[in-house]
């Protein structure tokens, strides 16, 4: 393979903003842009701490400072430790909690700031914001984390979560982007040989290229070792603030986003302060209305600069609504709804809560599983058709292939995926046509029976919408990796959440696999570290249902 750097270099400081290099507790300097409203009043302040360039095109602050300064208030844009104009050592996640205190003390004192701050943004600057609510800082008055998870650093650091017999894929995309990312101050595109082994080593080229290791990957790849992430305690067992939570339907990080809501919505003091905003766009904000994106490039707003203005009011207005009611205090509480959501294919919807009031479960049943290898597995909602179990083979060296080259950008190609359940390693369950439209409003599990050759196992299962000329688009995806896989056991495999209509005529479909790769770290067929293993053996899964136990989907559905 050749061995190309594309390196993204720290953008110039643009003339609407004046830089200051802002002293944190130990003698390190943070780069920080600030832009200010007119007139010379102390106003509120909208913090975003960043890792990705704070001048740089990708996350375009300089065309949202127009837009916030003209609301009134201060927008501040900084560079976090160790990346592009800031100093300090580069390491992923560890230090934003105590630097996100030592901004908001430096904010707080300067003669343009009422003492009052609200955080926004996507992704890392979304995690940020709540290192910031860690903190504990007096000044954060809210906060809009979109497309993200408080427990970020975890999900990169491949920490599992286990629920119900079952925990966290490994997710080799965190791997990949702590090795892109957090090499040093600047991002680093290059290709890497995923069918290198042990998978471990597909990045050592690139670290023996450039001389030089990313901290972030060292730590956490492959031995999972959790990084000190919030020194001072979890945000959630932190003062409460008020959080509007941006979630996409679509986006790879919706799952653990969508943990976070419901959590804060089951603790008393955090519950009257959660509100959700949920599109159906995916982690780089490319919306379903629009996909494939690659067909029509004219919506690419990475690359088009008239999309990226099209995109702005609805990527930035419901956070300066947010911050009008619990930063300026002009408009009520009330005035905000507490859920704005979409429904794909249909268009937004307010409701008081989430799930939609209305919205019910349903069950559908994973039945004539003799035929799911051949493709003809069905989905029935009038209990299981008869007790049986079905086989399918898991080769480490033939993996089922990740539908995208990255699922960051999913709409951007928005495939049909079709021809997936035309392999024989994977299990293909299809309902009859729907006589009427079909709402689904809220999460999406699969409860199953799997059992295994192999020590442990690993479950994949995509929702799929199927139109009557024979497409597969995704609608939702989950992955699980089962501790215990014994045939008397149910494992919940989690989907996450949607808001999707599926059109008359339609058919919904589930996939079953064991492998997504290289979206995924696959399983060796072994008990040995996936990231380190070099004996690849293929395992034989099992899929068992009966009127007892049935294995079955558990679909969140609403007639509104």
């Amino acid at each position: 393979m050749e061995f190309e750097v594309v390196t993204t270099e720290a953008g110039e400081v643009p003339a609407s903003a004046t830089q200051y290099m802002v002293r944190m507790r130990d003698g390190v300097h943070l780069a920080t842009d600030v832009y200010l409203p007119e007139g010379n009043a102390p106003t509120q302040t909208v913090l975003v701490r960043i890792c990705y360039d704070k001048n740089g095109r990708y996350t375009f602050m300089d065309r949202l400072a127009p837009y916030v300064t003209g609301r009134g208030y201060a927008f501040v844009v900084q560079d976090v430790r160790g990346k592009f104009r800031s100093e300090g050592t580069t390491m992923a996640f560890v230090h934003e909690s105590h630097d996100g205190y030592d901004t908001l003390e430096w904010v707080s004192n300067q003669p343009w700031s009422d003492g009052r701050v609200g955080m926004f943004g996507d992704s890392y600057y979304g995690f940020t914001q709540w290192a910031a609510v860690a903190s504990g800082h007096r000044a954060l008055r809210a906060i809009v984390p979109r497309v993200t998870s408080a427990d970020l650093g975890m999900v990169n650091g491949g920490r599992y979560r286990s629920r119900e017999g079952v925990e966290d894929v490994d997710w080799f995309v965190s791997a990949s982007y702590l090795s892109h990312f957090w090499l040093d101050q600047f991002i680093h595109d290059y290709p890497i040989d995923v069918e290198r082994r042990p998978l471990f080593d597909v990045f050592e080229p690139a670290f023996e290229a450039m001389g030089r290791r990313s901290n972030s990957f060292d730590v956490v790849v492959p031995r999972k070792i959790p990084l000190q992430v919030y020194p001072d305690g979890h945000p959630f067992d932190a003062k409460p603030v008020p959080v509007l939570h941006s979630v996409g339907w679509f986006d790879n990080l919706q799952i653990p986003h969508m943990r976070d809501y419901i959590v804060l919505l089951s603790r008393p003091e955090w519950a009257p302060l959660q509100y959700l905003i949920a599109d159906s766009v995916d982690h780089e904000n490319y919306h379903l209305a629009l996909a494939p994106i690659e067909e029509h490039v004219e919506h690419d707003h990475i690359e088009n600069d008239d999309a990226l203005q099209r995109l702005m009011p609805l990527y930035l207005e419901p956070a300066l609504e947010f911050f009008d009611v619990f930063l300026k205090g002009v408009h009520p509480v009330d005035s905000i709804p507490r859920v704005r959501w979409h429904l794909g294919h249909e268009g937004y919807h307010q409701s008081a809560t989430w799930p939609p009031a209305g919205a019910v479960e349903r069950q559908l049943f994973l039945a004539d599983l003799s035929s799911a290898s051949t493709g003809g597995g069905t989905l029935v909602d009038t209990g299981v058709v008869e007790s049986g179990s079905t086989t399918w083979v898991h080769d480490p060296t033939n993996l089922v292939r990740s539908a995208v080259e990255n699922s960051f950008s999913f709409l951007y190609w928005y495939p049909d995926e079709a021809a997936t359940g035309q392999r024989h390693d994977v299990l293909v369950f299809t309902s009859a046509p729907l006589v009427e439209a079909l709402n689904l409003t809220g999460p999406v599990d699969l409860f199953a029976r799997v059992s295994s050759s192999a020590p442990t196992t690993d479950v994949y299962c995509k929702l799929l919408d199927v139109d009557m000329e024979g497409h597969a688009h995704l609608i939702v995806r989950g992955q699980g990796h089962v501790i215990e896989p014994l045939s008397d056991r149910t494992s919940r495999i989690e989907m996450g959440h949607t808001g999707y209509r599926m059109q008359p005529g339609h058919r919904l479909r589930v996939h079953i696999a064991s492998s997504d790769f290289p979206e995924y770290v696959p399983h060796p067929g072994t008990d040995e570290n996936p990231w380190l293993a070099k004996d690849l053996r293929a395992s034989t899964q099992s899929l068992h249902t009966d009127t007892i136990a049935p294995s079955y989907l558990r679909l969140t559905v609403n007639g509104s």
